[in-house]
């Protein structure tokens, strides 16, 4: 074996242990949410509290304590050579805006009107295709950044990718959300919207840029002191995910102990939806030789949700106690375990794709 293959090959090891670890913590950081959310629920009513727009700012702090590394790392060179090599983006928009609000749409319907007919009563299991629906017309802002940054997505094109489907959602969100649940007028919650892209993409790439504008005028344009820099803070990004996890399921945990069964069957067709979008686009990424540093987060982005979007139009819409808002409710709690999953396969299969 050569020296390079073997240093890849280390390089996986040590990977796929720090996934196993990972995946440890999280399950530890859901179950201890949890419980603390059963035995002090006064304590994450209050932090559920802190929030304006329907964007809780507890959990914005710490997602910004996740994305800042990746904020830090991104090249603004490289973001004015996206354009060379727009593969990734096609494939992120398409899957994004053409295929994922309607699959789930589908995969809603299949669900609750037919698998799960016996046990859902059909006023209930329209409601729950609707909170659907507000999910999968919802690509993620915020936390694509940590998925990408787990899988040494390109910083740039991850940005880049980011950036056009928030421009999008601004005016396909409303029509898509229209069409597929049948109403005339949607009301577009544009405070949680513009807050959520400033707070998760605006403010900290500038803090991002500033800080490595400052280590790069100290170290000599030294791209060493970036890396360096990063590297320190990834305890802190591994921190802010746990913290989050644990923050999210302690602010639904009373629902969880109490309805169970009813979270696992809204949970089912956002699973199927999940893996279902992400081998679509990972697939077709793979089938255009897309280099893998763009593939993964491409495949990542059309996955995730932007959930606080789809929480504040479910109970803008339907109420606070409706279907709809318990569905976008339990997409969140899906959400970290799925996308970890999905994390490990993108990492685990890196040798399948180009690296350049």
């Amino acid at each position: 074996m050569t020296t390079a293959a073997a240093e890849i090959d280390s390089r996986a090891a040590g990977l796929g242990l720090f996934e196993k670890w990972l995946s440890v913590w999280v399950g530890g950081a859901i179950l201890v949410g949890i419980a603390l959310g059963n035995i002090a629920p006064e304590l994450f009513y209050s932090l559920a509290a802190i929030e304006y727009a329907s964007v809780n700012l507890v959990v914005a702090v710490l997602i910004w304590a996740m994305i800042f590394p990746m904020m830090v790392a991104v090249d603004f060179g490289a973001v004015r050579r996206v354009g060379d090599k727009p593969k990734g983006l096609i494939i992120t928009l398409v899957v994004n805006w053409l295929i994922k609000p309607f699959t789930m749409a589908a995969l809603g319907v299949l669900f609750f009107e037919v698998v799960f007919a016996d046990v859902i009563a059909p006023a209930d299991a329209q409601q729950y295709i609707a909170g659907l629906i507000l999910l999968g017309a919802a690509p993620c802002t915020a936390m694509v950044f940590v998925w990408s940054q787990l899988t040494k997505g390109d910083p740039a094109y991850t940005l880049v990718q980011v950036a056009a489907n928030d421009l999008i959602m601004i005016v396909a969100f409303a029509p898509i959300v229209a069409l597929l649940l049948g109403v005339t007028d949607i009301s577009v919650p544009w405070e949680t919207l513009l807050l959520s892209v400033a707070l998760y993409v605006v403010v900290p790439l500038a803090a991002g840029a500033f800080v490595r504008h400052r280590l790069l005028a100290t170290h000599g344009g030294d791209e060493a002191a970036v890396s360096e820099f990063t590297g320190r803070l990834k305890p802190l990004s591994i921190i802010g995910l746990l913290l989050t996890v644990l923050l999210l399921f302690g602010f639904q945990a009373e629902t969880i102990v109490a309805r169970p069964l009813l979270i696992a069957l809204i949970a089912a067709p956002i699973i199927v939806q999940s893996y279902g979008i992400f081998l679509i686009a990972y697939g077709w990424a793979k089938a255009l030789k897309v280099p893998h540093a763009v593939a993964a987060p491409c495949a990542l982005i059309g996955t995730s949700n932007f959930f606080e979007l789809a929480v504040a139009v479910a109970i803008g819409l339907f109420g606070l106690g409706s279907g709809a808002a318990l569905a976008t409710v339990v997409g969140v709690l899906v959400e970290v375990p799925v996308m970890l999953s999905l994390v490990a396969i993108a990492n685990r299969t890196r040798a399948s794709f180009p690296t350049g």
